[in-house]
């Protein structure tokens, strides 16, 4: 399971001194990634299994290639970020599939219209 990490917004001083009771709930990133991409089942437990890195930056660089994807009419694709390879349904922005540098030898990709390096 993965856990949240949260972001939560600094809470600021008004302009009397006091706090700023007006801010709006902190959101988990989790939340903020559910927005963009999804990760099938499957493409979680790899992630878990193979101890597979998604910081903040290789998903923000993940969403720019799936939408690159979609611009281009893509369905499904291999995005290559860094030392990992991942199968997106880009209609459903899902990741279907994960795998790490060490479990790329020999492996072949089926069932993908695209490739993006990210």
């Amino acid at each position: 399971m993965v856990d949240k990490i949260y972001f939560p917004q600094p809470i600021l001083p008004s302009q009397t001194g006091r706090v700023n009771k007006q801010q709006e709930p902190s959101t988990s990133f989790e939340d903020v990634l559910a927005e963009k991409i999804k990760f099938s089942g499957h493409a979680q437990q790899m992630v878990n299994k193979r101890r597979i890195d998604i910081s903040p930056g290789r998903m923000q660089r993940i969403n720019e290639a799936v939408n690159k994807a979609e611009e281009k009419g893509a369905r499904d694709s291999l995005i290559l970020v860094d030392d990992i390879a991942l199968v997106v349904s880009v209609k459903n922005r899902t990741v279907i599939t994960a795998v790490d540098q060490p479990n790329m030898k020999g492996k072949v990709f089926t069932n993908i219209d695209s490739a993006v390096i990210a």
